[in-house]
């Protein structure tokens, strides 16, 4: 259970008694004359405010809810943020917002949302691309759309010399399986681990997709890794 002190109390019942849905509309104050100018404010945590645009900008993060439910999505959100404020209010009383690692954690979150906006702002400034040149990538990647698959992969990486690689090339092809290529790393004592994955074409590297696309169930290739080779 949550303790809170009376104005704390106070401060939630006032929130939760003055919120209430808040889409295009700004939220009306608590109990004053209908005439009153609306007001951005939908709580007042001490001397803190809580906006209806703090709200809004939650409430657009999450998944769109039913209209007979967005009363209770926006009391969920306002609770929410009633108990943030309290909880950075009492970090500020205990100057833990001056302790070099949440410094340094607020720094680096502050880099990486302003890198994230430029990077939205360069897509959304980018020309956007012509039929004709939709239609063009689309048909130099067949792999990505009209043949799209989701691929089960069974990764093999080996640790070999590099004059042993045609070697092992030579031994995959040879194998009736994968079960037989992996008896003979280990009769021949080479270091190797396995893994399983599943993908779909998007998660592939595109210059790896067109190879893999026309390869046959059950059909096994090796390429050299700078550590030896990969299966």
């Amino acid at each position: 259970m949550t303790l809170r002190t009376p104005q704390q109390t106070a401060s939630r019942f006032l929130a939760v008694a003055c919120a209430a849905w808040v889409g295009a509309a700004l939220l009306a104050g608590c109990g004053g004359p209908k005439d009153k100018p609306a007001t951005q404010t939908a709580a007042k945590v001490n001397k803190e405010e809580i906006t209806v645009h703090q709200i809004n900008a939650v409430l657009a993060q999450q998944r769109t809810t039913p209209g007979e439910q967005a009363d209770q999505a926006a009391r969920r959100v306002l609770e929410r943020l009633i108990d943030q404020e309290l909880a950075v209010q009492k970090a500020a009383e205990l100057k833990l917002d001056r302790d070099p690692k949440v410094v340094q954690a607020i720094e680096s979150a502050r880099r990486d949302i302003i890198a994230r906006a430029y990077a939205e702002h360069a897509a959304e400034a980018a020309p956007k691309p012509a039929p004709e040149e939709i239609r063009k990538y689309y048909d130099a990647n067949p792999a990505l759309f009209r043949d799209r698959r989701v691929y089960q992969l069974q990764e093999i990486a080996i640790q070999a010399e590099p004059g042993q690689v045609e070697t092992l090339r030579a031994k995959l092809k040879a194998s009736k399986g994968v079960n037989e290529f992996i008896d003979y790393l280990k009769a021949n004592d080479f270091k190797f681990s396995g893994s399983q994955a599943v993908r779909s074409a998007e998660q592939v590297p595109l210059a790896l997709l067109p190879s893999l696309a026309a390869m046959k169930d059950g059909q096994m290739v090796i390429n050299a890794t700078p550590t030896g080779a990969n299966v």
